[in-house]
């Protein structure tokens, strides 16, 4: 079982940055693959970026590619998102969750099993 809580959620300008962690409890987190997520008010939670267990792998959704970037220490049971260029359409709250998978990075919600509590990322015009 893996317990998550992400922090480094904030208000920002337009162009700027922010980093997010994600402090992750229990023995497993070094051998899922995680991922960040985020649900803006009234849409579906979305698909950001992840990351294979050892990090040799990550996936970005199209919108946040070049902008974003995913990666974890496994020694210190933390994975992180470096945000830059931030857009107002960037704002949500931001999850991060690990899946039952090791190898794979999956994009599906149904397919993480255990979420964090969220942070929430604005960004002002």
């Amino acid at each position: 079982q893996v317990q998550l809580a992400e922090s480094g959620g904030g208000l920002v300008q337009a162009g700027g940055s922010l980093s997010l962690s994600c402090a992750a409890s229990g023995r497993t987190f070094s051998s899922s693959a995680m991922g960040w997520f985020r649900q803006a008010p009234g849409k579906e939670r979305e698909f950001v970026a992840g990351i294979t267990w050892s990090g040799g792998t990550t996936r970005y959704a199209d919108s946040v590619k070049d902008r974003f970037t995913i990666s974890r220490d496994n020694a210190k049971n933390t994975l992180y998102l470096q945000m830059n260029s931030l857009k107002p359409e960037d704002t949500a709250v931001y999850y991060c969750a690990a899946a039952g998978l090791r190898y794979r990075v999956p994009v599906e919600v149904s397919r993480y099993d255990y979420w964090g509590q969220g942070t929430q990322v604005t960004v002002s015009s």
